[in-house]
């Protein structure tokens, strides 16, 4: 517990006993820990190096331990003085990596990385280092990390940063596919489904783009770009991909409706008939039986299939297209 302020077990350990006795000598001590004379003595001095401990007088083998309060108390106030320096020069380092060179050099703007570690690493260090968005162009067959194995990606959703991703749509036939693919929308991410993506992508924060290098290799290998005009037409692609994909819709039974109907299910139309009728989402979810959770993807969902982004919108649409008169009566 108290290895935040620099003490390992052994002082730890004989700065709790010194607590708890007031004072003790060393053969004491060492006997109540089950340590070696001479290592008791040992983590004594240390305790005595950060003001936690002391002997009772220059010749005396008795030692005291410092009141916790005071002791401990200075000895977080720098340990918290020394991390808000750290977070100040992460800050600025990573402003400084994310800020745009003042006379970039071609090899400042594009890296290529070889081997499958070094190209795990890299695409766990984007994801890592995202700080708003990550987008990315998923094909059935991964180079080195498979959906089950990124376990950078719901850390990134809990600290705010959102997902687009673009997905081929065989992957709904693999066996961890559907698995993966529910965990995304479970984490509120994006999903989009297409017959085949162009290429393999990850963009992050439209600042850093990974794209795999073809060819007969040995090891896979990635190219890495910054801010250059090769970044600007590989966002473009991954636009593009984007707007021509469908919204990936996998229903409460686990099966995926066919994406080009883009037509609502069952539950959809009475979350929708429930809306208009001015009900609000908890109102709904139990209503329905569903989580509040479910209710609000499912509107973003048929948001998503309409195009529009408002509820208004919605409402009207749903109106116009006669998804509510289909609400079974």
């Amino acid at each position: 517990m108290l290895g935040v302020v620099g003490l390992d077990e052994r002082c730890e350990s004989a700065y709790r006993a010194l607590v708890v006795l007031g004072s003790a000598e060393v053969p004491d001590l060492a006997r109540r820990l089950t340590f070696s004379e001479s290592d008791t003595e040992d983590a004594l001095r240390s305790l005595e190096r950060r003001r936690l401990a002391a002997r009772t007088s220059a010749r005396s083998r008795r030692w005291v331990a410092a009141p916790p309060e005071a002791a401990l108390g200075a000895l977080l106030a720098r340990h918290r003085r020394e991390l808000q320096e750290a977070e100040r020069s992460a800050t600025l380092l990573a402003g400084e990596y994310r800020g745009d060179p003042v006379a970039p050099d071609v090899h400042d703007l594009i890296e290529v990385v070889h081997g499958a570690s070094a190209v795990a690493h890299r695409f766990h260090q984007v994801q890592q280092g995202a700080v708003r968005e990550v987008c990315a162009l998923v094909s059935v067959n991964p180079d080195v990390v498979t959906g089950t194995e990124n376990d950078s990606e719901e850390p990134a959703t809990v600290r705010g940063v959102s997902y687009r991703v673009v997905v081929e749509r065989a992957l709904l036939s693999t066996p961890n596919g559907r698995t993966e693919l529910l965990a995304a929308l479970g984490r509120e991410e994006q999903v989009r489904v297409v017959d085949r993506v162009p290429t393999k992508l990850v963009i992050a924060d439209g600042s850093r783009a990974l794209l795999p290098l073809l060819g007969r290799r040995a090891d896979p290998a990635i190219l890495v770009s910054r801010a250059s005009g090769l970044l600007e037409a590989l966002m473009g692609l991954f636009e593009s991909v984007w707007r021509e994909a469908q919204p990936l819709r996998i229903g409460s039974d686990g099966t995926t409706p066919h994406e080009g109907t883009a037509r609502p299910d069952a539950t959809d139309l009475d979350i929708l008939s429930l809306l208009l009728d001015g009900m609000t989402d908890v109102s709904v979810a139990k209503q329905l039986g569903l989580v509040e959770r479910t209710v609000q993807r499912r509107i973003k969902g048929l948001m998503e299939i309409i195009g529009v982004t408002s509820r208004l919108q919605l409402g009207w649409h749903a109106y116009d297209r006669g998804w509510v008169a289909d609400r079974p009566r």
